[in-house]
């Protein structure tokens, strides 16, 4: 495959999976509810929806060719931004079943491949 070809690719389902995540924040609420830190103002609604609606920005800017560049730039500072909502859901988590414990942990290195995706889409990009 083309490198150029390549790239795109993965620009684009970078693009897909900040759609994915962010329709999410509107169809199921709830669950991005109770990971919101009580300590942000405002309720935990507000930051779910301010943040979906983030996301979904951030996949038309990563999708665009002409906004690609600052648009996973920003994705990369996001997944870093969040990252204290997966921590606050790993500790919520703790008394949870093995299963749900697991997968709560198992997002916070998540966040690690999640930053190094968006920096490499961005530094591909002219």
């Amino acid at each position: 495959m083309e490198p150029n070809r390549s790239r795109a690719r993965s620009a684009l389902a970078l693009a897909a999976l900040l759609s994915l995540a962010g329709a999410t924040h509107f169809t199921r609420p709830k669950y991005y509810d109770a990971i919101v830190p009580r300590s942000l103002p405002g309720t935990p609604r507000q930051w779910t929806y301010a943040s979906g609606a983030a996301e979904l920005a951030l996949a038309t800017a990563v999708a665009a060719p002409r906004t690609r560049r600052l648009g996973s730039l920003a994705a990369a500072a996001f997944f870093i931004a969040v990252f204290p909502a997966n921590v606050k859901m790993a500790l919520d988590f703790r008394d949870k079943s093995p299963k749900a414990r697991a997968l709560a942990y198992g997002r916070l290195p998540l966040q690690i491949p999640l930053v190094a995706w968006a920096w490499k889409v961005a530094k591909a990009s002219p």
